[in-house]
């Protein structure tokens, strides 16, 4: 099984449980991992046998845009849509981080990790 990793993709979007913060907004830090057999790629050295990259980051961006209440329904959404776009593949990992979420002291980020 091969692994095809974007990582730390960057987004503002208005996720979370305060109705401030569906108006205000927060930065997000996304990691998407999927894993397959990509050999077919790696032999033709053709996108159309691959999955496409900017294909995966359109369809994280598309799902970051949509505000949802938490962080678990937004890496679900993102798992599934990667899936249904490409269903040859055997894992998916999702991690979001909100970063400096308002939980009443410092910390970096709260995390959630979603596999299907």
């Amino acid at each position: 099984m091969n692994k095809i990793e974007l990582k730390d993709m960057e987004f503002f979007s208005k996720h979370g449980c305060f109705e401030e913060e569906r108006i205000i907004g927060n930065r997000f830090v996304v990691n998407l991992a999927v894993y397959g057999d990509f050999s077919a790629a790696a032999e033709s050295d053709s996108i159309e046998d691959a999955v496409n990259y900017q294909t995966l980051y359109d369809i994280v961006r598309e799902e970051m845009d949509i505000p949802s209440h938490l962080l678990e329904n937004v890496a679900q959404r993102i798992a599934s849509h990667v899936k249904k776009q490409f269903p040859a593949l055997e894992k998916i990992t999702v991690t979001i981080d909100k970063i400096n979420p308002p939980l009443g002291g410092k910390l970096y980020a709260s995390s959630v990790t979603f596999e299907i």
